[in-house]
């Protein structure tokens, strides 16, 4: 009977050690799938945190009077828990007229998606199941030029928002981060040329349709300090960032 009872507070000390490492290990991600974000971010800000469904932490920033990811989206999943369709083949992409996503290249790394994120189509931001956490919403063009103009117009906008450094960027140009709003250059997926731009570009989509076909989206490069409006197909894929409601 002693043997039974000190076995029993042995495996109950030995359980109550591993939650509490669990607890203490700040390294240990929400989604033990989660890689590691090798981004950089502005060390003089301060971040605060929101989780998706799937148990991935972003890192958010509060830009004037709006609070924004401060990372891209990488959910697989909408938030009634529904799951994203992950389209590998690229004929399939190209003809897809409903919500997907890929990784950009197909890669499987953790790190790598940790870091810049998925790429979505249109349809899977724009779906009314909802594909941003429970608070959060896909930002219109307003909510965008909001942000650029806070930061000084489009013009000037970029070099505020890219992440400093040459780590991601192939050319950081002149880029502070000032803003913290770390902008990485995912690429994206092209319905034609497949995969293209990482380490040159990043899009992101907006919530603006503007037709059957095509909707509203926010680009910056790696060669000068501009943010550029454009609209695009949507069925390309690009990564997405949310905006707090």
């Amino acid at each position: 009977m002693i043997f039974k009872l000190t076995c029993k507070l042995f495996i109950g000390l030995v359980f109550i050690a591993c939650v509490a490492c669990e607890k203490d290990n700040p390294d240990r991600p929400a989604n033990p799938l989660n890689g590691k974000t090798s981004a950089i971010f502005n060390p003089d800000k301060s971040y605060g945190s929101v989780t998706d469904i799937d148990g991935n932490e972003y890192k958010t920033i509060v830009i004037g009077d709006q609070t924004w990811m401060a990372e891209n989206l990488r959910t697989t999943r909408y938030r009634n828990g529904e799951y994203i369709p992950n389209v590998l083949d690229s004929i399939e992409w190209a003809a897809l007229t409903s919500g997907a996503y890929c990784t950009y290249n197909n890669t499987s790394s953790l790190d790598t998606i940790a870091t810049y994120g998925l790429l979505y189509n249109w349809y899977a931001v724009d779906d009314e199941r909802n594909i941003a956490p429970k608070g959060w919403r896909i930002p219109t063009i307003a909510d965008w030029l909001i942000l650029i103009d806070y930061l000084g117009g489009a013009e000037v906008a970029s070099d505020k928002m890219k992440e400093v450094g040459n780590t991601h960027w192939e050319d950081p140009f002149q880029s502070n981060n000032s803003s913290g709003f770390t902008a990485l250059p995912s690429g994206s997926r092209n319905y034609s040329r497949d995969y293209f731009g990482r380490g040159y570009y990043g899009g992101y989509w907006t919530a603006s349709e503007y037709d059957d076909n095509s909707a509203g989206y926010l680009f910056l490069y790696y060669f000068d300090s501009k943010v550029w409006e454009r609209i695009n197909k949507k069925v390309n894929g690009y990564p997405a960032r949310c905006i707090k409601e």
